[in-house]
């Protein structure tokens, strides 16, 4: 098991949490949103081997936050809340 420290209740263990996408991958706004603007917001990601930022859900609190890690070994090295705008 591993722990994952949520920012707002402390370390818990990774059952608790949800993976929410890639930080900083920001859904496109406005109702002329094409085709192709969509499915990239929806299925390209960068997918990098070694530090990674992402958005996480903590289900017991249900706070989102965001998480720095290694994809690699998989150790985290800080999480912190998210401000508004990327919400």
């Amino acid at each position: 098991m591993q722990l994952f420290p949520c920012p707002f209740c402390g370390p818990r263990s990774e059952s608790e949490f949800h993976f929410g996408g890639d930080f900083g991958n920001l859904r496109p706004e406005g109702s002329d949103v094409s085709a192709s603007e969509w499915s990239a917001y929806l299925h390209l990601r960068a997918n990098p081997k070694g530090s990674s930022s992402e958005v996480w859900m903590h289900m017991t609190c249900g706070e989102l936050f965001r998480m720095d890690r290694n994809t690699v070994d998989n150790t985290v090295n800080s999480s912190a809340e998210l401000e508004d705008t990327h919400r």
